[in-house]
């Protein structure tokens, strides 16, 4: 064994992660140490109730209720933040860095939102920040994006990042499940929160999607950026019209590089995307991200998204690299916003889309639908009429367009006396 004295590690948060994080550093210490270099001592645990039971035996000296002084003791060599949330995390954060420890984060949302300030400080006193945990659980993706593509131009990033809203879309695919039933199921095995808001909304995936776009691209993009959309309107016949063409439907996180324009967007929404596509085959709760780059091409990461030892797995790659980096006495990569690139406005974004639309059952019909599309240079590849009388029904499917020019053409289709609804409008990606 090495001769290196132990690097003191300081724990914000002990749920379900950070109990994961305490056993992986209890069990695997030897381990662990033998790739550090040193051994890995917990220093402190800073939890919100100290008198909690856990589903881990945890040394009661080590527990404190005042985060505040454990980061600013200034003897800790790491920080690990599992709290979540924006304060008092981001605080807390600061505060360690400014006394001189490096800093282990899952908090994507703090990131996605004032990731410059964080980033400022660690750079100001040398210290590193490393967050793989906060997107994608277990999965490595943002590693890969910040170092092993760092030689390569990535144009594209396209991913499945929440497993509450896969799941649920899996469901109603796999089963016939309407939405409402198939959010019950996630909740009852525990994919899904009492409150799954941020999930089925599209904000968690929105803040992981401006992480994933600032590493891709070497630029700023913070989830106010980040065009959102939930998956609360997908309905079974959305999901029986995606089988119809060959597809799935999936909420997606797309971030992708306009080279004509040197801009760059992010976006999350649920789309159809054909089954051939790598990304159709993810199932249940699972979590995928599909990049294209220049030289490498197409590369997919696959893997559990979130859970306590996922994510607790991905955390301690991050602690092990920051403690090699410690024990030299340099920081590891930091920041890399470089490009400064603008973020394009969602309307200026460009699909394919499929267009439902309930109309009168009558002659005419199907001209002064494809006039409108024609008036707002939106082009279509497929059109099909179904159903008589008053379940008539148009079924549009375009070349790529804007998103700025089918929502004119929608308008455009709403004012008609012909079009009784537009009953749905989906987005077509993945060719």
């Amino acid at each position: 064994m090495n001769d290196e004295k132990p690097l003191k590690v300081g724990l914000l948060g002990c749920g379900v992660v950070g109990t994961e994080v305490v056993r992986i550093l209890t069990e695997q210490a030897d381990h662990l140490a033998a790739r550090v270099g040193a051994r890995l001592e917990i220093a402190g645990i800073a939890v919100r109730r100290a008198g909690r039971e856990r589903d881990i035996a945890v040394d009661p000296s080590l527990i404190t209720t005042d985060a505040q002084a454990l980061v600013s003791r200034g003897d800790l060599d790491l920080v690990i933040e599992v709290i979540g949330g924006i304060e008092p995390a981001r605080g807390l954060i600061l505060t360690a860095l400014e006394h001189g420890a490096s800093v282990v984060t899952a908090n994507k949302a703090l990131l996605a939102e004032d990731g410059p300030t964080l980033f400022a400080a660690a750079e100001k006193y040398q210290r590193d920040l490393y967050f793989e945990a906060a997107v994608a659980g277990a999965i490595p993706i943002l590693r890969p994006l910040r170092e092993s593509l760092a030689g390569d131009d990535v144009v594209r990033v396209m991913g499945i990042v929440n497993g509450t809203t896969n799941y649920i879309l899996d469901k109603m695919d796999s089963t016939g499940a309407g939405f409402d039933e198939a959010l019950e199921e996630a909740q009852a095995l525990g994919y899904a929160e009492a409150d799954p808001t941020a999930d089925i909304e599209g904000f968690d995936a929105a803040a992981k999607a401006a992480l994933l776009a600032s590493l891709a691209f070497h630029t700023r993009v913070s989830i106010a950026d980040v065009h959102r959309e939930g998956i609360t309107e997908v309905t079974a016949t959305d999901i029986a019209s995606a089988r119809e063409m060959g597809c799935v439907v999936k909420s997606l996180a797309i971030c992708e590089l306009d080279e004509r324009t040197d801009s760059v967007s992010a976006r999350v929404y649920p789309a159809m995307i054909p089954v051939t596509h790598p990304l159709a085959s993810v199932r249940d709760a699972y979590n995928a991200v599909f990049v294209e780059s220049k030289a490498a091409g197409r590369l997919m990461f696959y893997g559990r998204g979130a859970g306590g030892a996922p994510t607790a797995s991905a955390v301690l790659g991050d602690l092990v690299s920051a403690a090699r980096n410690r024990l030299k006495g340099v920081p590891g990569v930091g920041e890399s916003s470089y490009t400064q690139r603008a973020v394009r406005p969602m309307g200026d974004a460009t699909t394919r889309y499929h267009v439902s639309l309930d109309v009168a059952d009558k002659a005419g019909v199907l001209a002064a639908v494809a006039q409108a599309f024609s008036e707002h240079d939106v082009s279509i590849q497929t059109v099909r009429q179904e159903g008589r009388g008053s379940d008539a029904q148009l079924v549009v499917v375009t070349h790529t367009a804007t998103d700025a020019a089918l929502s004119a053409t929608v308008e455009s289709l709403r004012d008609m006396d012909i079009v009784r609804e537009v009953s749905s409008v989906m987005r077509v990606e993945g060719e």
